[in-house]
């Protein structure tokens, strides 16, 4: 078990955000930038595809052993199911039918969530954009760990637990950092998602619900692609508030790894990502990025100097506008 870190060991910096000052020099510079600026109709049929295979996968597992639905949850369904939340993520960025259709991007969302099997587009899409409007924001941006995350996971076991425990964190987190009210669209997100669930289990019955539930659990704990989770904010390096990764599990996560590049260009669909990374390649080539998110992952369980305290944080500089 690795020594106890306190939250002394980190400082919380407080500094306005890198982005925003290099998404503006990128675009003086290559104005072409611009024109990756629009919709991805390819990840309309890509969602299209993974919610039908994850269906075709309900129906296969019905039958089998309890051992085979869970390991089939974890070796397949899993890699599906957390796609499918990064999928979720480029919809919120209105990647799928533009900014002049946003509606349509919810109803899509809340399309792609039912594999999922818990209502969680709608509310991602909120929350999300705090995360980018309000980068580290205290109170705001609820990708930051709570106070109690960074005091208890703070040794090798207890922070290898709160790698595994990752999707029920992001789901309760909100609550108690930056409550919302519920909107009608979360309603709607939620009734379709319950009944959905509850004509897979009548239809097809107790082993395909548990194979998605488990799928979604299990994908977003302790598993390769969870790498992304740590990767992206964890100051591995100080001073370093936002990395990439160039492995080839972006081929599975739209391009969720060229992180750098989606915080300086969100409206930027993760297709077109390296394309920005290859027209802008001295803004990006020398910052420091990842090449394995299962690296990731070990060494932030590992590292002793490392822990969710590890995020850069910032004060609020007034009455932030929240949707």
């Amino acid at each position: 078990m690795g020594s106890r870190v306190s939250r002394e060991d980190f400082e919380w910096v407080y500094t306005d955000q890198p982005h925003a000052t290099r998404r503006q020099e990128i675009l003086a510079k290559y104005p072409e930038i611009k024109s990756l600026m629009k919709p991805d109709s390819t990840l309309i049929w890509i969602v299209i595809m993974m919610v039908l295979t994850q269906f075709a996968a309900f129906y296969l597992v019905k039958d089998l052993d309890w051992k085979w639905v869970l390991f089939w949850a974890y070796a397949f369904g899993s890699c599906i199911n957390h796609s499918m939340t990064l999928a979720i993520h480029e919809v919120s960025h209105n990647s799928a039918f533009g900014h002049c259709k946003a509606m349509w991007n919810r109803w899509f969302g809340i399309f792609a969530n039912l594999p999922i099997g818990v209502p969680y587009s709608i509310s991602f899409k909120r929350y999300h954009m705090d995360h980018h409007r309000y980068l580290g924001g205290d109170g705001i941006d609820v990708d930051i760990p709570t106070d109690f995350e960074g005091w208890f996971f703070c040794t090798t076991f207890r922070k290898f637990i709160w790698v595994i425990l990752q999707p029920l964190f992001y789901a309760f987190r909100p609550l108690f950092i930056n409550p919302k009210p519920v909107s009608y669209l979360e309603i709607i997100n939620t009734v379709i998602q319950i009944t959905f669930d509850i004509v897979i289990y009548y239809v097809l019955g107790v082993k395909s619900l548990v194979y998605m539930l488990a799928a979604s659990l299990l994908g977003l704990g302790l598993h390769p692609i969870s790498g992304h989770f740590i990767a992206e904010h964890y100051m591995f390096l100080k001073g370093h508030e936002t990395y990439s990764y160039y492995g080839p599990l972006n081929l599975l996560t739209f391009n969720v790894g060229y992180h750098n590049e989606h915080h300086d260009f969100p409206n930027i669909p993760g297709k077109s990502l390296p394309l920005v990374r290859k027209i802008a390649a001295e803004y990006y080539d020398n910052l420091p990025h990842y090449n394995s998110w299962i690296k990731v992952l070990y060494d932030f369980v590992t590292d002793d100097t490392v822990s969710p305290y590890s995020r850069m944080k910032r004060h609020r500089k007034g009455n932030e506008v929240q949707e």
